[in-house]
């Protein structure tokens, strides 16, 4: 078998992205492991009705780990069927259950079944990694939930809102994010024994007059494999299953999407009220040594949308298998299933690490709130005017004009005069004292409930991560 070594073309997700352990489920080593333990169910299955000794089985789970890819590889250069060659390859390492391996199968109820398998070991990580991150960002929001910053929209200073109220919009997306996959995770399915079409016919010739009906067959080797099987299936499981999987990986990556692209905002000078955490001797730019460039938020972003763009992939999967099978699936979900899920593992790891690294300026959250948290004030400001009996058509215009002129200073880089000229506006204090004015225009109070609605969404994500 053909040895790959940095000399040739190998995926950047051999090596650079992704954890070990997810690179374990899915390499030719435990795929193989995972078909003979297909094999073995099945050969414990029909030796309830006679078909296969307990010698057999004993053999068979004797040899289960001897994977041997190299001879395996040498088998399907000649036959052209992996499945076939790996079959072959164990039943030379079994003399005497060679002959009862894969006894009334196809290919795709080991490959399927396999498969379901995997999805769920991954599954599994992702949802433990996600519990990891959503457990990050809950300190975040729990330590600056009440530090108050500037909100943006049109991406233009807008009202006040606070650094950890910022964060929980992303907590309870992740929040549903995570409850979906869990969903999903119970929903994994496998093909079960159904045979060539799906109709189970080989089975059920095969423990015919043998006490033993082909849906209990089925039943005995799903029981062992820890799976549930679809009631009705081609040669293949549902393709939806897959588009349902990558569907709910993708939706976790637009959250973290989200976040990661609103953090590349947050770090810009301009604003620079957060940043990424940056090593002492890491180096920002070739050329530009005082470059400090976000760049985990960024390969956040570009691996998300790679995820994302799989959805396509899987939903022509679940509609182009014609009939009852072809192989227009085939070759894209040997690179669909294994990269969907390392890049989203990535981007969780990487975002754990950002979050809880992340730096929170108050000197550059105080600078903003000093240059436009007054005008968003202004809105408490008229507010009160309205109640204490104040014309609000003729307050929204003082305050309108007043702010339009502040606005104007701050532009050209001059200090923010809007609470003094609010302040000694004879129009204002005919309503309202001086002192009254300098407290309603206290941008740092008006977050309405910020606070509280952060605790909210804590609550919740507390609630999931306490889920065993």
């Amino acid at each position: 078998m053909t040895q790959f070594t940095h000399d040739t073309f190998i995926s950047p997700f051999t090596w650079r992205y992704g954890s070990k352990e997810m690179r374990e489920i899915f390499s030719e080593r435990h795929k193989r492991i995972l078909m003979r333990t297909v094999w073995i169910a099945l050969a414990k299955a029909e030796a309830g009705c006679g078909l296969v000794t307990p010698e057999q089985i004993a053999e068979l789970e004797t040899h289960k780990y001897d994977i041997d890819i190299e001879r395996a590889g040498e088998i399907e250069a000649e036959i052209k069927h992996d499945v076939m060659a790996e079959i072959r390859t164990y039943a030379e390492q079994c003399p005497k259950a060679g002959a009862i391996i894969h006894l009334g199968a196809t290919s795709m109820d080991v490959l399927d079944n396999m498969d379901a398998m995997r999805l769920k070991e991954a599954l599994n990580i992702i949802i433990s990694r996600s519990r990891d991150l959503l457990s990050a960002f809950t300190e975040k929001a729990e330590e600056y939930k009440g530090l108050a910053c500037m909100a943006f929209t049109h991406l233009q200073p807008a009202e006040i809102t606070t650094a950890g109220y910022r964060i929980s919009q992303s907590i309870q997306d992740l929040c549903d994010d995570i409850t979906r996959l869990e969903e999903v995770y119970s929903s994994i399915r496998g093909k079960g024994m159904k045979g060539a079409v799906g109709t189970g016919a080989s089975y059920k010739e095969l423990v015919q007059g043998r006490g033993m009906t082909s849906i209990e067959l089925e039943e005995k080797v799903m029981k062992e494999l820890g799976l549930k099987a679809f009631d009705a299936a081609t040669q293949i499981y549902t393709r939806k299953q897959d588009l349902k999987v990558v569907e709910a990986l993708s939706s976790l990556c637009a959250t973290m999407y989200k976040f990661a692209a609103d953090f590349r905002i947050m770090q810009s000078p301009p604003i620079g009220e957060w940043s990424e955490p940056f090593g002492k001797k890491q180096v920002g730019s070739s050329a530009m040594p005082f470059k400090r460039n976000p760049i985990n938020c960024e390969k956040i972003d570009s691996l998300a949308r790679f995820v994302s763009s799989f959805y396509m992939t899987a939903w022509q999967n679940s509609v182009t298998t014609f009939l009852e099978r072809t192989l227009d699936d085939s070759a894209n979900r040997r690179i669909m299933l294994p990269e969907v899920f390392l890049a989203t593992e990535e981007c969780i790891i990487t975002l754990r690490r950002v979050v809880s690294g992340m730096n929170i300026h108050e000197s550059a959250v105080k600078k903003l709130m000093d240059s436009y948290g007054v005008f968003s004030a202004t809105e408490r400001l008229l507010m009160e005017l309205g109640k204490r009996g104040a014309d609000r058509q003729e307050m929204h215009e003082v305050i309108r004009e007043e702010s339009l002129r502040a606005w104007a200073e701050v532009q050209e880089g001059r200090e923010n005069n809007l609470r003094e000229n609010l302040e000694n506006d004879e129009r204002i204090l005919a309503f309202l004292s001086k002192d009254e004015i300098d407290s309603l225009l206290d941008a740092d109070a008006y977050t309405g409930d910020a606070v509280q609605r952060t605790d909210m969404v804590l609550a919740k994500a507390r609630r999931i991560l306490s889920r065993p």
